[in-house]
């Protein structure tokens, strides 16, 4: 677990360096959780749903999404919900179709400093 967290966090981090922003699909193949090419797939529509091509189990997948919002939420990142269509169709990132699943797969967290209080 605590290997994961610090896979997670160092890929989060250099993602927001490099380019300002981070998102859970990049952190997934980032930490090889999700291959690039399964990943393509799913973007044209061949996947039904992202979870089914991620290695690891549901519990695994569902603490590494719970990870990239802690670590987001501790540098006071802002997020930034994605809509990912393909051919006007919604592509759907998990096998039940929760909102709430669905919403933090979607969200890319911007880098911005902490606002002051």
């Amino acid at each position: 677990m605590k290997d994961m967290k610090a896979k997670v966090d160092d890929a989060m981090y250099r993602q927001c360096q490099s380019r300002g922003y981070t998102a859970p699909v990049d952190v997934l193949m980032d930490i090889g959780v999700l291959d690039r090419k399964k990943y393509e797939d799913w973007r044209m529509g061949r996947i039904p749903y992202l979870e089914a091509v991620c290695s690891g189990n549901l519990n695994k997948l569902s603490e590494m999404m719970k990870e990239i919002r802690r670590f987001a939420v501790q540098n006071g990142w802002k997020p930034s919900v994605k809509n990912y269509k393909h051919k006007s169709k919604q592509l759907r990132f998990s096998k039940t179709g929760n909102p709430q699943i669905e919403e933090a797969y979607s969200t890319h967290y911007l880098a911005e400093e902490k606002s002051e209080s």
